[in-house]
């Protein structure tokens, strides 16, 4: 039986507003999102036309919103604010000259089977004192997408993106991918603005909850 993404109300958001805004947070956390692709670049290209790049970037910018209304707001950064192309070097060096203490690189998915959904989650697979606290993370961010939002879990993986090699060693980082374009139903989730604010909010619930 096909999966249907839930319905998420205002609601849902307002509450979620609630509980991070009564959360003790440190103004010195400092995260590094990986804003992907960008310029030239325009990632993977959904079924109806919505180009991961832009995805992306909305998400992240939700994010900012969100940390924006806290009264001790995070410290977040992003790779990049427009529609630029950065290179994947000039990214991990960003993460490492701010000494983050969290760096998550945001993506979106494709396939050819057009049935494949959901999320995941890639950490290094190489050894390093942060890869305890990046699988963690992971699986927070599965969590949050499954019970919040009906995202199918397709579970945490390894592998050694450039991305996540060349920060591992200096915080826990991460590498998600939101969802399948390749998707009639999460193509069309994605192609939603409102539906942007849940996503960050799912993230930004994740992120609130690293100590």
């Amino acid at each position: 039986m096909k999966k249907v993404l839930k319905n998420v109300s205002f609601v849902f958001l307002l509450l979620k507003m609630c509980i991070i805004f009564g959360q003790e947070t440190s103004a010195q956390k400092r995260i590094v999102i990986d804003v992907g692709h960008g310029g030239k670049d325009a990632g993977a290209i959904g079924v109806n036309g919505i180009q991961e790049k832009d995805i992306v970037l909305e998400v992240a910018n939700a994010i900012l919103d969100l940390n924006n209304e806290l009264e001790k707001p995070l410290d977040i950064y992003l790779t990049r604010y427009s529609d630029t192309l950065i290179s994947l070097s000039d990214r991990t060096k960003l993460a490492k000259n701010l000494k983050a203490d969290l760096f998550v690189s945001f993506h979106c998915n494709h396939s050819d089977n057009p049935n494949a959904r959901g999320v995941e989650v890639y950490v290094v697979d190489s050894q390093s004192n942060y890869l305890d606290d990046s699988t963690w993370f992971a699986y927070q961010l599965q969590e949050e997408f499954k019970k919040e939002l009906g995202f199918e879990s397709r579970g945490v993986k390894f592998s050694n993106f450039q991305v996540l090699l060349e920060t591992i060693d200096y915080c826990p980082a991460v590498l998600f991918e939101l969802g399948f374009l390749s998707s009639d139903d999460e193509a069309k989730y994605f192609s939603k603005k409102e539906k942007h604010n849940y996503i960050a909010l799912a993230i930004f619930v994740s992120i609130i909850k690293i100590k």
